[in-house]
């Protein structure tokens, strides 16, 4: 697999007061990639969008190495969600789909919400935001490192979690990369931690974007009961649970996930 070339680009936001730096790769039609609350990795389903689209892929404000103090700036979840709208509308892309995956699944269904009109398609790769007592979501931020896998997939010793978690083996590289997810997992966890339920049941019925929701099957993290949650409150949504995998469905069932999100986007 050929790796897509990334442009790299910064926008400024509230009159130039909040930097937002997006990853652009790809040709074709513009999609916008909303990143999980570990940050931002161009996996193997994001590199074969990157073939038929070209994917803007906006870091988390406060998750770039150069600017963490732009997460103070943002003060909770509706503040986050106007930067995001600002951001879209800045890039005029002219109504992208929208993907997004875990916390940027809800911050795709929050957008879509919020401002249905700039908004083409939607897919939600296992999104947050829901809440049930009987099927509780885990607390990803106060989960040890070492317990990750298994939260995270299905198979945690298997080939796909093996190389998510693979780091670089030089030390400082190593350590650069774990910061990274450390800053990015405090950016996301700054809103919604502990508990990701900040009324979004309540909004989904004012998405009008086609909607396709994806969702691993044996999900530890997130419980695939909540695909019926979001397909219920979004008018017209559909729902794809795929069997063998956790929480990164993506990643886990790469080949199955691309197959239902290209049918859908096409």
């Amino acid at each position: 697999m050929t790796s897509p070339t990334i442009d790299r680009r910064t926008v400024q936001l509230r009159g130039g007061s909040l930097p937002v730096h997006v990853q652009v790769a790809g040709s074709g039609p513009a999609l916008v990639y909303l990143h999980p609350a570990g940050g931002l990795a161009w996996d193997g389903f994001l590199h074969k969008l990157a073939d038929r689209y070209t994917v803007y892929a906006p870091e988390l404000p406060g998750s770039s190495p150069e600017n963490p103090e732009a997460l103070d700036a943002v003060a909770e979840l509706p503040d986050l969600v106007e930067v995001y709208v600002e951001l879209l509308k800045e890039l005029d892309l002219d109504r992208p789909a929208i993907v997004g995956q875990s916390f940027g699944g809800m911050l795709a269904a929050e957008i879509g919400a919020h401002s249905p009109d700039l908004v083409t398609q939607l897919v939600l790769l296992a999104p947050l935001g829901l809440w049930r007592d009987d099927a509780p979501v885990a607390d990803l931020w106060n989960t040890p490192f070492e317990q990750l896998p298994a939260l995270l997939f299905h198979d945690p010793a298997g080939p796909a979690a093996t190389a998510f978690f693979t780091f670089p083996e030089d030390p400082a590289l190593r350590e650069q990369a774990l910061a990274g997810v450390g800053q990015a997992l405090k950016s996301s966890g700054k809103f919604v931690a502990p508990k990701p339920e900040k009324g979004l049941s309540g909004r989904l019925h004012r998405i009008t974007a086609p909607t396709l929701v994806v969702w691993g099957r044996e999900d530890a993290l997130n419980p695939a009961v909540y695909a019926e949650g979001f397909r219920s409150g979004i008018p017209g949504s559909t729902v794809e649970v795929i069997p063998g995998s956790g929480h990164i469905v993506q990643v886990e069932k790469e080949a199955a996930t691309l197959a239902v999100v290209s049918a859908f986007l096409k």
